[in-house]
């Protein structure tokens, strides 16, 4: 008997309740039976409980998949307090399986999905791997080749996961609930009630075919980034069919050397952060799942459910206001925000709280001079950014982002979490002068693209 997402509410919010419950209880009951115990056994004890919690938001979040699994993936790139430092990196692979070998639904039961799409598998390909290759929060995804003799991706949707998904955006009180158990300092919803309103898109197969394909076409012959073609004759309402990218995954770049680490670091950061600002549209699911090492060597990007436009007047709005951070004009940040309703200007909201607080999220473009990312320095970015009611930023309680600059603050902030795991280093803030102020680049691989995108 395969694997089944539950679908009702009640079903998928009891389960979520339960996982609440019972990982406050463990963190009381192990820090209760560490009293009096010599140092290895405490080491014992804080593996078990690391394992069994680690072990059971696998089990939990998985099985639910949806906004549910999307929790689960964000928490496997953050270096959350949850644990004592010397058991998070235990904890964060195991939540990684959530990113890359997620439960598995048998293929009898995906073969029909497919098929219902694209009718019988032997009209359209001509091998098809019955092994799913990925696992992702709304689908799985296989190798197979056309009948053409095109490689090709096939991305297919979990049985019963739209339904899901609605059950998921039901259970926004939930998702704060189990929030909270997991990262006490998230004092509101606010992020994941934009997960969970966003996932939705993810499950417009056509649409992101659409968007792949145009992006594909954006990055067609750059010399360092590829983004493989949708094949839009054969992507349906479950079904999404792509171009397929043989390379190495994430986990395997972090072991290659600091300078191609380094180079690879600024490839991510040109490609999920400066379209915010130069194309006002943007990738919203940076993860280490999403980012492969083709074997051309170019770094190749894939999944664009979560793909957004924003508003011109929106993004001018976040490059002035960093801009007046970078150059401390904290007066103009905080009389700009004032204007625009994002904050109270009778809250007590001083000038100083407002530019610690961008400081805080977003010091890593601002900073000028070398910086090495690394979990520990994302996370306190992220814990930052998404809790500014924080008490270092007490005064910041009338914060109110609008909705889309709440998902491109996602976008910078899991972009960092993802540049963290590989502990890069560069002058980040030399990179963002080129969207910050468009300036020329600076940077060899800079220049480069800009050469190619002359020539085009």
């Amino acid at each position: 008997m395969g694997a089944r997402v539950p679908k009702g509410r009640l079903a998928r919010g009891g389960k979520l309740g339960r996982l609440a419950a019972e990982q406050t209880i463990r963190g009381v009951g192990t820090r209760l039976s560490m009293l009096g115990r010599t140092e290895q056994a405490r080491q014992v004890l804080a593996e078990r409980s690391t394992l069994q919690a680690a072990q059971q938001l696998v089990t939990v979040l998985g099985g639910l998949r949806g906004a549910a699994m999307k929790l689960g993936q964000m928490l496997s790139v953050l270096d959350v307090d949850l644990l004592p430092a010397e058991h998070r990196e235990m904890f964060r692979g195991k939540l990684a399986e959530l990113r890359d070998h997620a439960p598995e639904v048998p293929f009898d039961r995906m073969r029909t999905v497919i098929q219902d799409d694209l009718g019988p598998l032997s009209r359209v390909f001509a091998d098809f791997d019955e092994t799913a290759v990925a696992a992702a929060s709304i689908g799985q995804v296989y190798r197979a080749r056309l009948r053409d003799g095109r490689e090709v991706a096939v991305k297919v949707k979990y049985p019963g996961v739209d339904e899901a998904v609605e059950a998921d955006m039901r259970n926004l009180a939930m998702f704060s609930r189990l929030w909270k158990s997991i990262l006490p300092s998230a004092a509101d919803g606010d992020v994941l009630d934009e997960i969970a309103r966003n996932i939705g898109s993810e499950l417009d197969y056509p649409r992101e075919a659409r968007n792949q394909h145009r992006v594909a076409q954006r990055y067609r012959g750059h010399p360092y980034i590829t983004v493989p073609d949708s094949i839009e004759e054969y992507c349906g309402p479950s079904v999404l069919v792509t171009e397929f990218v043989d390379g190495r995954s994430f986990d395997r770049l972090r072991d290659l050397p600091d300078a191609e680490r380094d180079r690879l670091g600024e490839l991510i950061y040109r490609f999920y952060i400066d379209p915010v600002f130069t194309d006002y549209e943007f990738c919203g699911d940076p993860h280490p799942g999403n980012i492969l090492l083709g074997a051309d060597g170019r770094l190749a990007f894939v999944d664009f459910g979560l793909y957004h436009s924003m508003d011109p007047a929106h993004v001018e709005l976040e490059r002035a206001a960093l801009q007046a951070a970078a150059e401390h004009r904290g007066q103009d940040l905080h009389d700009g925000w004032a204007s625009r309703g994002i904050i109270d200007p009778d809250s007590g909201v001083t000038v100083q709280e407002c530019l610690d607080y961008v400081w805080a999220a977003t010091g890593w473009h601002l900073l000028d001079e070398q910086i090495t990312l690394d979990p520990e320095f994302a996370t306190g970015a992220v814990v930052l950014a998404v809790d500014p009611r924080s008490a270092e930023f007490g005064g910041m309680r009338s914060q109110r982002l609008p909705p889309e600059h709440v998902f491109s603050r996602r976008v910078d902030l899991f972009t960092l979490a993802a540049l963290g795991q590989l502990h890069c280093t560069n002058n980040w803030h030399r990179l963002a002068r080129e969207w910050m102020y468009r300036e020329p680049p600076v940077t060899e691989i800079g220049r480069a693209i800009a050469r190619w995108q002359d020539s085009r």
